[in-house]
């Protein structure tokens, strides 16, 4: 079973990540996690700490000479801004504690944190509440990633949506699922090269637009992305219980992400307002290619990859919805936790839109379930056992065209 932990607050000394189950043998390096990490700071809208953390990583166990082992795989992300923090967020008692944050922000965990806990100071709540926390997601999804990639499964996301403009390339149900890479490579060139990962110059100068007006408000903004997973074999998941239905791991991990509110694979609530014959995928012939996701081609792509839990040989296409972050910097009226006086919302740094990073912690969570969901239908202890029952289960699955 493939699992993973973090540990770490948005100002501690860093980030730990822990990710347990891989197989032995698999290539990585910390170029690998870094390329991730990176992908994830990066996006305008973003806030002035984005261009202060490098998100500087260690592997501490569990690879050797760029294998892994087998064993537990643990990294730290160090925190860059530490030096400047020991004294709000140092572990030991202190002669003289730092000034309590007692003002909620609406949107945020602080309302609800501290009274589950039973705080008089917000801060031991929204720094682990803080989505500086998916950095160390990212780190593990890049192993996870890896794992995925020996079998030419790739993920990758865009942003489909920023401040009400949507872009014209929001297709992905009906792109063809024989590609081994989805779309053409020039078009998610052109994504990874967008400071909004928006392959649409015109909806993207439309989304800068708003973005910049929402910043110059003190305001934030929300969003659309979308992620596209290509080679992904039929039958990872299940049918038989709740708790193995691929589409509902996916979901759920994705709406862990802070900020998500929404999530819906293939057409989603478009289909609500469809008849059948306008949603279900039709299934073509077989056709005669050997070593693909399924035997058996679709017309379309309208269920995302996913049916009866499990996935069906296609694409997977799912999109979530980025609600706008809620530390404002024009802040919203509020309460203090302590007095219960009408205040001001408590505001430090803050993102005005991370639409485009959301997309990246998207991509890990989803390669996390997906490489789970891998080992557990094709199991082995090392890489090589792993690529020998994926390969014979592509063998049994080959049909006469």
């Amino acid at each position: 079973m493939l699992r993973f932990l973090t540990a770490g607050e948005s100002h501690g000394r860093g980030l730990v990540t822990v990710v347990e189950g891989m197989v032995a043998g698999l290539p990585l390096t910390s170029e690998h996690i870094a390329r991730d990490l990176a992908r994830r700071r990066a996006g305008f809208g973003r806030g002035p700490r984005m261009a202060l953390e490098t998100d500087s990583l260690e592997l501490l166990s569990g690879i050797r000479y760029g294998l892994t082992l087998g064993s537990p795989i643990a990294i730290i992300i160090a925190n860059k801004e530490w030096e400047e923090w020991q004294g709000v967020m140092a572990a030991e008692p202190v002669a003289q504690e730092e000034p309590l944050v007692t003002r909620l922000r609406p949107g945020h965990a602080d309302l609800a944190g501290t009274l589950k806990y039973g705080w008089g100071d917000v801060r031991p709540v929204l720094e682990r509440a803080s989505a500086r926390e998916t950095a160390a997601r990212v780190a593990a999804g890049a192993i996870a990633r890896r794992l995925l990639g020996e079998f030419s499964i790739y993920v990758h996301s865009h942003t489909v949506a920023i401040g009400g403009t949507t872009a014209e390339q929001v297709g992905a149900p009906t792109r063809s699922s024989t590609s081994r890479t989805g779309l053409a490579l020039p078009y998610w060139e052109a994504v990874e090269a967008s400071p909004l990962r928006c392959a649409d110059p015109q909806a993207e100068k439309e989304m800068v637009t708003s973005i910049e007006s929402a910043r110059e408000a003190g305001d934030s903004v929300g969003g659309v992305f979308e992620v596209v997973v290509t080679g992904v074999p039929v039958g990872l998941g299940s049918h038989v219980h709740w708790d193995r239905r691929l589409a509902g791991l996916l979901a759920g991990a994705v709406m862990s992400i802070p900020a998500l509110k929404g999530v819906e694979v293939g057409l989603g609530f478009a289909a609500s307002n469809s008849r059948g014959s306008q949603v279900h995928d039709i299934i073509l012939p077989p056709s005669g290619q050997r070593g693909g996701p399924s035997p058996f081609p679709r017309a379309t792509n309208r269920a995302g990859g996913i049916e009866g839990g499990m996935s069906n040989g296609q694409d997977l296409v799912l999109r979530g919805a980025v609600k706008p972050i809620p530390t404002l910097a024009n802040p919203l009226p509020s309460v203090d936790l302590l007095t219960g006086r009408e205040v001001q919302a408590h505001h430090e740094r803050s993102d005005v839109c991370v639409v485009p990073s959301a997309g990246v912690v998207a991509e890990a969570m989803v390669a996390l379930v997906l490489a789970g969901a891998f080992l557990e239908k094709f199991g082995g202890d090392s890489l090589e056992e792993t690529r020998r029952n994926y390969d014979g289960f592509l063998g049994s699955l080959e049909v006469e065209a």
